[in-house]
């Protein structure tokens, strides 16, 4: 087990002139699922993930086999902690302590674990019972983290989805639902106190499968649109995806959190789906992928917070053919199982016609 010492040079490296660290140091980077039978191992993921160039990279829980196999490649990576282990954490800060160590503080620092997503959609989602005690496990892998010295090293966030607002169009009026909001204020409390962000799972692929009939299509997939515009901030958006984030900073600052930064932790396209959900074919997902990557690398914030560069881990590296519910949980991936593409985004170097990007050489 290797004791992190705080004074260490790696510590520099995450420490931010705020006084806070960050998890997400680019723009881009990829959610890394696993619920499939066909994927290639995590050795092979690293080959094609630096193939790719994509150095940010978030997985749902700590598994050792895919953190040992980042060790020493320079890719940086947030962990989870499952939604089934809130209840065990926030009840037992020994359990916290002891789960730190043994996925985070054994493998730093060659594997560069940069943060750890506490849960993930939980409040506005369908167990009740783990609403309550979510902060209580936020709060208790936070003072696991400090104890071992790591809290400049490692930072702390939950993932939320948009069942946490009452409303988001236009941006400026989103809100909090009620039932959420006595327990995401003293969340939001704790995360503004250790300089977390909001973190949002954003997909304008669900907005425009729920309503196809009203949204403009053009305007989910970042294509030419005349887009909409909100008569309160006085702002135009061509993009679903920038309203979305600015609906997110709305309901910061009507909660009185004016400063909190929002990274979009998941967001993509299926490339196939159920008949009943509309726009989920190959060519749509590729075109938002593509926009997206476009529109990430451009560095700029949205159009209510210009000067907050907008971060987003993509959903998902691979297809998971073992998801359950509607047909385009399994069709996410930017890559198919066998480690070709599933349709060319413009990565550097690579194109849809490799049999396989697994056998290339990364330099």
């Amino acid at each position: 087990m290797t004791i992190f010492p705080f004074f260490c040079p790696f510590f520099i490296l995450f420490f931010t002139q705020t006084g806070y660290v960050q998890a997400f140091t680019g723009t881009y980077g990829i959610n890394y699922g696993r619920i499939a039978n066909n994927i290639p191992s995590p050795d092979e993921v690293v080959t094609l993930l630096r193939a790719a160039k994509i150095r940010n990279v978030r997985i749902y829980d700590a598994d050792h086999s895919v953190l040992q196999a980042f060790s020493g490649t320079g890719l940086e990576i947030v962990v989870g902690l499952p939604n089934g282990q809130l209840q065990n954490m926030s009840s037992s800060a020994d359990h916290a302590l002891s789960w730190v160590k043994e996925n985070v503080q054994t493998f730093l620092p060659n594997t560069r674990i940069r943060g750890i997503a506490v849960g993930n959609e939980v409040l506005g989602g369908n167990d009740f019972s783990l609403w309550g005690v979510l902060l209580g496990a936020v709060k208790n892998i936070y003072n696991a983290t400090k104890k071992l010295h790591l809290e400049q090293v490692v930072q702390i966030s939950t993932a939320n989805s948009f069942a946490v607002f009452a409303t988001s169009y236009p941006p400026s009026s989103c809100k909090f639902n009620d039932n959420v909001s006595q327990y995401m204020k003293p969340l939001l409390e704790f995360f503004q106190q250790i300089g977390s962000p909001f973190c949002l799972n954003a997909y304008p692929f669900l907005a425009y499968a729920s309503d196809p009939e009203h949204i403009d299509i053009n305007y989910a997939l970042f294509e030419p649109t005349e887009g909409i515009y909100d008569p309160i901030y006085r702002l135009h958006y061509d993009n679903m995806l920038d309203a979305q984030i600015d609906a997110a900073y709305a309901a910061l600052e009507n909660a009185g959190f004016h400063k909190m930064e929002v990274i979009v932790t998941e967001t993509g396209w299926a490339s196939n789906g159920d008949q009943s959900e509309a726009g989920a074919n190959a060519t749509n997902a590729r075109t938002y992928n593509y926009n997206l990557r476009k529109r990430l690398a451009k560095r700029k914030g949205t159009p209510h917070r210009p000067k907050n560069i907008v971060k987003a881990y993509i959903f998902a590296l691979f297809n998971e053919n073992e998801k359950d519910g509607h047909l385009s949980e399994k069709n996410y991936g930017l890559f198919k199982a066998d480690g070709s593409i599933s349709y060319n985004i413009g990565f550097h170097g690579l194109s849809a016609g490799h049999s396989s990007l697994l056998s290339l050489k990364v330099l």
